[in-house]
């Protein structure tokens, strides 16, 4: 099988899914409603109560944006699993496309879906009053972050979903996606949380990468943070890739 062919049959399975996710009506809005939902409930009910030196969306929007990532990349899980589960990789397997493709459509879906809820989050952010002081080098500095992030989350979602099995387990996993962002310093400071939280907050691979935006929209330091974030999210892909072909292999293989 040549490059073109391999190629070709990517963009199919990548029209495929993508399709697939605007024709789940229930899914996509709700992707599309709970960084809306999110926003207007942490700045506008919470956000009284939270100290962070300023104003709270200026602190928050980073770990909203990350959380909506999570659900996004925990909706790839699920379809993965359904996919496997249902038949229907084996009836691709039985056709000449090149198995990459099928997951290759899966992670292209993830990151189109992520990247329309990153701008949402981002536009409702604006309507609220996060006002980012970034110059352009920063903004493209954290559209890199944001889609590193994007991609190696959902190459572990992907690969969750061929491990887990179910689209039962797999939703749990998205479960675990959803939890991680409120034990980092996503929402509060890490050195409002008690000792043990703190240590698991301040070195969980959520956290850098969030620091990391916040200095490049707010200005606050860096330091390290950025370094860490990008070894954090392709550690996340050296894993996950090669583990994501060898559990595909595997699976269509009985």
């Amino acid at each position: 099988m040549t490059l073109s062919t391999a190629v070709l049959d990517s963009r199919v399975m990548v029209t495929r899914s993508v399709r697939r996710s605007f024709r789940d009506p229930e899914a996509f809005f709700t992707a599309l409603m709970l960084p809306v939902i999110l926003m207007l409930l942490f700045v506008y009910v919470f956000g009284g109560a939270m100290n962070t030196g300023g104003d709270y969306v200026n602190y928050v929007v980073p770990g909203l944006l990350l959380l909506c990532a999570g659900f996004g990349a925990g909706t790839t899980s699920v379809s993965v699993a359904q996919d496997m589960s249902n038949g229907i990789v084996d009836r691709f397997r039985s056709m000449p496309i090149h198995g990459s493709s099928v997951m290759v459509g899966h992670i292209a879906a993830s990151v189109v879906r992520n990247l329309i809820a990153t701008a949402l989050v981002i536009g409702v952010a604006l309507l609220v009053g996060w006002r980012p002081n970034a110059s352009l080098v920063d903004w493209l500095a954290s559209i890199g972050v944001v889609l590193l992030f994007i991609l190696a989350i959902s190459w572990l979602a992907a690969t969750a979903g061929l491990l887990l099995g179910s689209p039962e387990a797999a939703n749990g996993f998205s479960m675990i996606l959803m939890f991680l962002p409120y034990v980092s310093t996503a929402f509060v400071p890490a050195d409002t949380m008690p000792s043990w939280m703190r240590g698991f907050a301040e070195h969980q691979p959520l956290t850098p990468v969030i620091e990391t935006l916040r200095g490049l929209w707010m200005g606050t330091p860096i330091d390290d943070q950025a370094w860490l974030a990008a070894a954090w999210c392709l550690g996340i892909l050296a894993l996950s890739v090669p583990a994501a072909g060898w559990l595909f292999g595997r699976r269509t293989s009985r």
